[in-house]
């Protein structure tokens, strides 16, 4: 109820200036309106997780439709040498010269673990950076989701990609992928 309330504000509060490109990763939850198969299942929530950052070099950005999927509190954690912190902003700007040469990042694995209107799901991902072929990689991402009676949101998202020093595990591979 108390995001719902706050989304209504945000969006009324959008229309009363002038509001950001729909493009623009600054775009705040609610000014623009999340489309209903993203958000009203978690299998909805995840095929949106991905495809937004599914960029051909150059393409444009989905940053509106990005935004609509977390929490206005939304952080994004980076588990590697450090840990970065990002919130919604800063992610789309550090991630954008990433984007910019092109990134393809899929779903190969997930698990759900559900209690009433809260979610945690793993999922681990193989993606492509760059032209052409890309740079392989892959990873698993840990997403924190609550359901407000209307639709989910995701309240954070942790990732590790994988290095040497930590292979991802057999058990967050599919059965045929070591």
């Amino acid at each position: 109820m108390r995001t719902h309330l706050v989304s209504c504000l945000l969006l009324l509060a959008s229309g009363c200036t002038h509001a950001p490109p729909r493009d623009d990763p600054a775009t705040p939850s609610g000014a623009v309106a999340a489309r209903p198969e993203d958000v009203s299942t978690i299998d909805g929530v995840m095929r949106a997780f991905y495809e937004v950052v599914n960029v051909a070099p150059e393409a444009p950005r989905q940053w509106a439709r990005d935004r609509t999927l977390y929490s206005p509190w939304i952080h994004f954690v980076a588990i590697g040498k450090e840990v970065e912190v990002f919130d919604h902003a800063r992610f789309a700007a550090a991630t954008e010269p990433l984007l910019r040469a092109g990134f393809r990042e899929w779903e190969v694995h997930r698990t759900v673990r559900r209690y009433g209107d809260i979610a945690h799901v793993q999922s681990t991902y193989e993606s492509r950076s760059g032209p052409g072929e890309g740079t392989p990689g892959r990873g698993v991402n840990y997403l924190q989701l609550y359901f407000d009676g209307t639709r989910w949101w995701v309240t954070s998202v942790v990732w590790q990609t994988e290095d040497a020093a930590h292979p991802i595990p057999s058990e967050l591979l599919p059965a045929s992928r070591p």
